[in-house]
């Protein structure tokens, strides 16, 4: 992930946005390349956790973390690292830094498109929001892979947030056609605009970095009767019709859903619901 990537019109097969989307420069947030210089200066206060907790805010910086953790050599029998923290464990806190010099950040990279910025915004902001839901329906299901859960709903629309840095363009180009019509899905639009989808995108991706299997499995929508990746499906569509307030036509039938998923009556599923919000 080295190179800096603008792409004007789209790759022709999936394996060529792979390719290209595999080998760019990933930038974070500028509160996370800060916060990263500042906790550089004393590494050796650092612990896993509080980095981890810092690093977990932030998607993309998760991803670069988890994708670089992927490729390190490891014992027979230890696992792959599914959590930040977990990656950090395994590499240490002076690798890590020595690893993650200063971080490119978005701001720089959009600073000559706004409305890119703007749509990148509103991804991130909503993958924050699916975590957190995300969370709070594995949390009340005690289901132990809830940290996971938690990644999985972060990372869930990462190749759209990629793809608004790496293509703004086309990025935008897909937003007008969804505000021209509310009715098309995001998927035919993406189909339309890019020849392919983002979620599958998105899928070879992992697979490309070799991120952990439970990880990949959770973030994929096409394994939804599993109750872990209905967790994160459910968060992120929620997340999703609830961007701009509660009145979307979708949401009533995401209040009926996740209330089936935890077991509970619709009113205290609201009740919850703004609560974890």
């Amino acid at each position: 992930m080295s190179a800096r990537l603008r792409l004007q019109t789209p790759p022709a097969t999936l394996e060529a946005w792979v390719n290209a989307f595999a080998s760019a420069e990933i930038p974070v947030l500028t509160e996370t390349a800060e916060s990263l210089e500042h906790m550089r200066a004393s590494e050796d206060d650092m612990d896993a956790h509080g980095l981890g907790e810092m690093i977990a805010a932030d998607p993309l910086m998760t991803l670069k973390v988890l994708a670089h953790a992927s490729e390190l050599p490891r014992g027979r029998l230890m696992a792959d690292p599914e959590t930040v923290t977990a990656a950090l464990v395994l590499m240490g806190i002076t690798p890590f830094f020595r690893a993650f010099g200063p971080q490119p950040t978005l701001e720089a990279v959009l600073a000559d498109h706004e409305d890119a910025l703007l749509g990148l915004s509103r991804v991130m902001q909503r993958a924050e929001r699916a975590s957190r839901y995300a969370l709070g329906f594995a949390a009340h299901r005690a289901d132990p892979d809830a940290a996971v859960i938690h990644s999985a709903a972060l990372l869930h629309d990462f190749a759209e947030m990629l793809l608004w840095v790496h293509a703004p363009d086309l990025a935008l180009a897909i937003a007008n056609l969804q505000d021209a019509d509310h009715a098309l899905r995001s998927a035919a639009a993406q189909r339309q605009v890019l020849g392919i989808e983002l979620a599958d995108l998105e899928q070879a991706l992992m697979k490309r970095w070799h991120l952990p299997d439970l990880l990949t499995r959770i973030t994929n929508d096409k394994h939804a009767s599993d109750p872990q990746v209905r967790c994160v499906h459910l968060a992120v569509r929620l997340a999703r019709h609830t961007a701009r307030g509660w009145d979307d036509a979708g949401v009533p039938d995401d209040l009926h859903e996740i209330a089936e998923l935890l077991n509970l009556g619709a009113e205290h599923t609201l009740k919850l619901l703004h609560e974890f919000d």
